[in-house]
């Protein structure tokens, strides 16, 4: 998934209203950034960080600057936009370049499930069982090397594991795919001391059959693609 036009280096002032990011481009300018991320950003939200911003032009849009990637001083990168996963998977997907969905020629994003929700991705392929996938954006590193989720409580995130359940004792394929975001991370895990209750929803829908895959990216200023499988240590 290529960033539809060249991000912008810049230094984050700070962040607030979840939604909101002051940052200070490389000439001096302060602006305004959109933060597409919902969750708590722990440990990615500390002034004086580089990051990058995506420019925009359309006189729709309020905001003229996207907040896109974090860069580590190690050049690492992590991505805190979440509609990034998807755009991401859906490119994969319909390349047949995710391990263990090569068949599923249809890829349906965003189609009615459950109650009052939206699956993901429904998959469909000749022979195959309905695949029911649903993704979550994955930015939370608390010990080297660990990627975790949540990051903040989640009871969307718990109410969602309830219905890929449910799919799944329905006799379709039901899959809980978490994407990391980070390129420093190698081992995932659930964060069940920040959300016990989704811990427990997980735990519940694994016993009904839903299964888990955690993908890492490759991410550059550039764009972001899906990787490998991660390690999961749950």
């Amino acid at each position: 998934m290529r960033f539809q036009t060249e991000l912008v280096p810049a230094t984050l002032i700070r962040r607030y209203k979840r939604f909101l990011a002051d940052c200070r481009l490389e000439d001096g300018r302060e602006v305004v950034a959109h933060c597409a991320n919902p969750g708590s950003m722990m440990g990615l939200a500390d002034p004086g960080m580089r990051i990058w911003l995506e420019p925009n032009d359309d006189p729709k849009k309020k905001l003229k600057f996207g907040w896109r990637l974090i860069e580590h001083d190690n050049g690492l990168f992590t991505g805190v936009d979440t509609s990034v996963p998807n755009r991401a998977l859906r490119a994969a997907f319909e390349a047949g370049e995710v391990p263990g969905f090569q068949g599923y020629a249809t890829v349906r994003p965003e189609q009615k499930y459950g109650t009052n929700s939206r699956i993901d991705f429904l998959l469909q392929g000749d022979g195959l069982p309905d695949a029911y996938v649903e993704v979550k954006s994955v930015t939370l590193s608390r010990t080297s090397g660990l990627a975790e989720f949540p990051d903040s409580v989640t009871a969307r995130g718990a109410k969602h594991l309830g219905e890929l359940a449910a799919m799944a004792k329905a006799g379709h394929r039901a899959v809980m795919l978490y994407l990391v975001q980070r390129t420093d991370c190698d081992r995932f895990a659930l964060a069940a001391d920040i959300d016990p209750a989704y811990a427990a929803a997980y735990r519940s829908a694994s016993q009904s059959g839903v299964e888990t895959m955690c993908l890492g990216t490759y991410i550059t200023p550039e764009g972001v693609d899906v990787a490998n499988p991660i390690l999961i240590a749950i």
